[in-house]
Parts: structure tokens; C-alpha cells; sequence
């Protein structure tokens, strides 16, 4: 039997800070996390958060300031030749492998890279594309693919060597939602069925993390704020109630005016298709009244209201204070 250590993945207060002359970032403030074998983690979060400084120091390619982290039981930085054999890591929109060869070329030769039999990468080499629905375009240059197909082809690479540890970094940027979905199914299925097969996702898809993953952390600003199951997170938020509305367009006061109403826990609003979409997070039913009463005060009229089950994008804004949209604009 192959090891299997207690955790896949173990950080301990972690910390990444980048230095200049005016100022220090702080990429990473003290991560502290653990991932067993057999999981699918998801690591959720805006852009700027500290996801992909986190996986490049979880795959050695950045050295942390300070703190320890080991990944399938090993160090990642005493034991970083250890460490890269047990793993893999897919970014969404890397530009991996050489233009001038076939996507099966390219796949070739990444399996020699990670030293697999070739006989046995070109069965693997066949059975990734026609997962992936790539099968087609074995014979096409890697310069003539469109950037979904690419990432297609650099999802292949990831599973090629079977590792024991998979990080997937933004995995279906660039995709379209059909291609997104058939990697999703079979990164799940990858796991479920093998037997200790780990997966670190990061991603700022709510959706996503929600439907794929065992458990989850919200990062922001190189911190973790929560991290637990995907329902027991939504669960926080079943002793107060989430509403969306529609409204014609209202300006930027009315938010104000309503984060100051009592019983107004977290509030969200933009503007689309000629609409105000308002997100509250309330602490019961009847503050709804008074919500409406502001809203009819601005001259503005309702389209529409619906009561809502707690999401993860309400779980990162109860947590962080405003969206997930805003929160990238803030970074």
C-alpha cells in the first residue's frame, strides 16, 4: 500500500510578505490550514486575496516568510524534490507546452517529463482528450487553439502523471459552460474514485465551490475568515433571512440611507439592464417594510422581491462587510 500521510495538505501559520522600499504586502497573514486525503478543498476568494500566493508556495514555487507547510507529509521547502513528485497544478490561462507542436505532441512530452512509460502515456494521452472532449484536436498545433481549448489540453497535463495531489488554480477561466462543467464532473469523479486523490481548488465562482467542493475557506486579504462544508457555511445565516429586489434605477443614497436601518445586516446593490439589484441580509422579516418604505421614498418602484436560501456569495458578504464583485475592485 502507498503512504498516505494524515493530512494531504498542512499549513501553519503561514505568512508571504513582499517587501519594497515604500512599503510591505502582505500576501499571506498567518494561514493556518489542513486538507485530508480524499478531499476536494476548495479555497475561495477575490482576486488579490492570497489564493495563488498560498498554491505557489503549497507547490514550491514560492518560499514562505515565515511559517511551516507540508503537502502529502512532506516539507515544502526541505523536502521540495519529495513534494513534486506527488503532485500536479493546472492555472487557468497558462500558456504551457510549445506552439510549433500537436496537443498530443505536447502531452508526449510533458508524460517523459514526469517520467511515465510510453506506451502507458499515449493510453492515458487518449483517454484524458476524449474525457475532455479534446479527442479531435489531438493532431492540432497547440498555436491554433483557441484559449478554452487550451485549457482544456493544460487540464490533461495536470491528470497525466496521476498525482497524488492536484491543485487547480481559476481551472475554468476561459471556458465556456459546457467545457466547464465536463471538468468539473470528472475533477470530482477524479477524486471520488481515487482512493486518496486530493484536489486544492481555488476559485472566485461561487457556484462553483459550492457545487464541487467537501469543504471550503473564504480568503480575503491573505487572511481566512471561515472554513467549513459549503451547508454548514450557508448555515450560519438560518436565524436571518436574505431577500433580492429589483427596483427601476435608485442612486447610491438609498444604500447608505438603508445599511443605517436597523436590523440591516449587510447590504449589496449595482445597477443592470436599467435596474437597481439590491442584496439584504436581514435580521427578520419585518425590516422588510421599512426597506420598502425607503425605497418608495427615492421614487423608485419595485419589480420584483423574492426571498432567497442563504448563499455562499451572502456567507463571504456577512464575512467581509460588501460582494465578491466589490471586493476585487477593492483589491
Amino acid at each position: 500500500m502507498r503512504h498516505m500521510p494524515e493530512y494531504a495538505i498542512e499549513a501553519s501559520n503561514l505568512r508571504r510578505i513582499y517587501k519594497t522600499k515604500e512599503r510591505e504586502l502582505i500576501a499571506l497573514g498567518g494561514v493556518d490550514l489542513t486538507v485530508r486525503p480524499g478531499e476536494l478543498f476548495g479555497l475561495l476568494g477575490p482576486n488579490g486575496a492570497g489564493k495563488t500566493t498560498l498554491i505557489k508556495i503549497l507547490t514550491t514555487l514560492l518560499l514562505p516568510s515565515s511559517g511551516t507547510a507540508k503537502v502529502w507529509g512532506f516539507d515544502v521547502v526541505q523536502d521540495s524534490l519529495q513534494v513534486r513528485r506527488h503532485i500536479n497544478m493546472v492555472s487557468g490561462g497558462e500558456s504551457s507546452g510549445y506552439g510549433l507542436l500537436t496537443v498530443r505532441e505536447n502531452l508526449w512530452m510533458f508524460s517523459q517529463f514526469y517520467g511515465l512509460d510510453s506506451k502507458a502515456a499515449r493510453k492515458r494521452i487518449d483517454e484524458l482528450l476524449e474525457i475532455v472532449g479534446l479527442a479531435d484536436r489531438a493532431g492540432t498545433k497547440v498555436s491554433h487553439l483557441s484559449t478554452g481549448l487550451r485549457q482544456k489540453m493544460n487540464f490533461c497535463r495536470g491528470l497525466l502523471s496521476d498525482p497524488e495531489v492536484l491543485f487547480l488554480d481559476e481551472p475554468t477561466l476561459g471556458l465556456d459552460v459546457e467545457a466547464a462543467r465536463t471538468l468539473r464532473l470528472y475533477t470530482r469523479r477524479w477524486v471520488d474514485e481515487g482512493q486518496g486523490k486530493t484536489v486544492l481548488l481555488t476559485t472566485h465562482y461561487m457556484q462553483e465551490a459550492d457545487e464541487l467542493c467537501d469543504r471550503v475557506a473564504i480568503i480575503n486579504r491573505g487572511q481566512i475568515l471561515a472554513c467549513d462544508t459549503p451547508a454548514a457555511l450557508k448555515r450560519r445565516l438560518q436565524d436571518e433571512v436574505v431577500f433580492r429586489l429589483h427596483t427601476t434605477p435608485v442612486n447610491g443614497t438609498l444604500s447608505q440611507e438603508l445599511e443605517a436601518l436597523g436590523g440591516v445586516r449587510r447590504l449589496t446593490m449595482r445597477q443592470l439592464d436599467g435596474q437597481s439589484e439590491l442584496n439584504l441580509i436581514l435580521a427578520d422579516d419585518n425590516i422588510l417594510g421599512g426597506v420598502l418604505g425607503r425605497i418608495s421614498e427615492h421614487n423608485a418602484s419595485l419589480i420584483s422581491l423574492e426571498k432567497r436560501q442563504p448563499t455562499l456569495e451572502d456567507v463571504f458578504v456577512a464575512l467581509v462587510g460588501h460582494g465578491l464583485e466589490e471586493a476585487e475592485e477593492r483589491q
